[in-house]
């Protein structure tokens, strides 16, 4: 049987697109590559990223393929810079990422002991991944640590009150439509009453998440303190 582990498959195409990035980083490059940094690709990979939204959305099998590029294109740079300065390198990231996956699957490549962990659902599987998590980031001290903050406000929302309902902090919920497309209309009507009022709709339920988030701080603090 061949190990799930053991990759079978060669990715020449995958080699050369190193390689390229390699060259144009290299001395003797490409002058603007080489000046890059972390900080300053940041604009970049948030703009390839929406862009692979955008393709996934639209369902275009060619837009797919090159926002995927653009999107893998950002990591392998970032990974060079890195390299270059000593710090890390691809082959890190990438067995960083194995060690995670395997880790958090206890129910297909089995946990530390080697035992399988039974799952009937995708829940059960969500489940045990937030499990294996728990462990893994058993070091942080409030559950908002590691949501980044300039996510787009809706979907920074979304993941909050997840957080939030763990430290028994929740919202009362609004009535809503039955479909995805009404509520859509539901929410750009907001928008468009918000306007007229001289609301800014983004900076308002910023704020209502930073009160939110102050109350997730202080249900902690009142539990540590219990």
């Amino acid at each position: 049987m061949t190990d799930p582990l053991v990759p079978t498959t060669p990715h020449p195409e995958l080699d050369e697109l190193i390689a390229v990035l390699e060259k144009l980083r290299a001395p003797g490059g490409c002058v603007w590559d080489r000046d890059q940094t972390h900080a300053s690709l940041v604009q970049y990979l948030v703009e390839e990223t929406f862009e692979l939204v955008d393709a996934i959305e639209a369902g275009d099998r060619d837009e797919l393929i090159e926002e995927l590029g653009d999107v893998l294109y950002q990591v392998i740079f970032h990974a060079d810079i890195a390299a270059e300065a000593g710090e890390f390198t691809l082959e890190d990231v990438a067995k960083h990422m194995r060690q995670k996956m395997v880790a958090r699957h206890p129910h297909v490549f089995g946990d530390a002991s080697g035992q399988l962990v039974e799952v009937e659902t995708p829940d059960d599987v969500v489940a045990t991944w937030e499990s294996v998590k728990a462990v893994e980031k058993a070091h942080r001290t409030s559950v908002l640590q590691g949501i980044p903050q300039g996510m787009p406000s809706l979907a920074l929302a979304d993941k909050t009150l997840g957080r939030a309902a763990k430290v028994g902090v929740v919202r009362e919920a609004a009535v809503i439509p039955a479909t995805e497309a009404e509520l859509g209309e539901q929410l750009l009507a907001m928008v468009v009453a918000a306007r007229a009022a001289g609301l800014d709709s983004e900076r308002a339920l910023r704020g209502a998440l930073r009160t939110l988030q102050t109350e997730v701080r202080a249900a902690e603090a009142a539990r540590t303190g219990e």
